[in-house]
């Protein structure tokens, strides 16, 4: 199990690796807007596709064309590198259109 990042390495890391995403506490967190529900869907689709790769799934709400993902490692109990990890991959999707 990987280990769990104190929030001030968290905070570092998010700011190092450029991500996209804010810590809400043990939370990663990123919200994108789409364009439309059937973006919406096909970003998810892709995030899932990630996700399932990685054997690490983020909590997924879709609201018409929004999508807010939230990452936590809840068997460590907190954020850990495998969270930070899916979100710069996750990152790259949007890089990608």
């Amino acid at each position: 199990m990987s280990a769990v990042l104190a929030p001030a390495e968290v905070d570092a890391e998010i700011d190092r690796r450029g991500l996209r995403w804010r810590r809400d506490g043990s939370v990663l967190v990123k919200e994108v807007d789409r364009g439309d529900f059937g973006g919406a869907l096909d970003y998810v689709n892709r995030v899932g596709a990630l996700a399932a790769a990685a054997n690490h799934h983020p909590d997924v709400d879709i609201r018409w064309r929004n999508v807010v993902l939230r990452l936590s490692t809840h068997s460590a109990g907190g954020l850990t590198e495998m969270d930070l990890a899916l979100a710069a991959q996750i990152d790259a999707l949007d890089d990608e259109g």
